[in-house]
């Protein structure tokens, strides 16, 4: 399952899985290592210009992406708790959008050399799900974790 399956078992959470041909541990570095995340995690038009995260329980990340023309977007938030290289649960807002605070968990399991990466977000309501996925969250979350799994692929050569 190298393809990203997006489902949503509730009218608040969206679940998105994808399997990568690495291990857990470096699957959990790229998603949270500075240097690493802002490689691939990318927002159209733009590239990333901060990069601070302070990976602990009640520890902070924010992220902005900036570029040519364009307006800044960003997103903030508080780690609940964090059991490297297992599962992240985070807190997260988006600047300029007012639309609450959504809780990821984002959990890794490793098999035969080989990690799945189950993200399940929920959104403070069924309007904020819905917005997000008709923004374009399926061909974006592709995109993004298709050069995720090229940066997985380079940092083991």
């Amino acid at each position: 399952m190298n393809e990203l399956e997006i489902a949503t078992p509730s009218a608040r959470e969206v679940v998105m899985t994808r399997t990568f041909d690495a291990p857990r541990a470096l699957v959990f570095e790229a998603l949270t290592t500075p240097t690493v995340l802002s490689r691939w995690l990318q927002a159209p038009g733009r590239s990333m210009a901060v990069c601070e995260i302070d990976l602990r329980p009640g520890g902070a990340y924010r992220m902005i992406w900036r570029g040519p023309d364009k307006k800044d977007v960003g997103t903030h938030g508080v780690y609940r708790d964090v059991a490297a290289p297992e599962r992240i649960v985070q807190t997260e807002e988006w600047l300029d959008w007012d639309a609450g605070e959504t809780v990821v968990t984002t959990v890794l399991v490793e098999r035969q050399g080989k990690t799945t990466l189950t993200a399940t977000s929920m959104f403070p309501s069924q309007a904020v799900r819905d917005s997000v996925l008709k923004s374009g969250l399926q061909p974006n979350a592709s995109d993004t974790y298709d050069r995720l799994a090229s940066i997985l692929a380079e940092l083991q050569a």
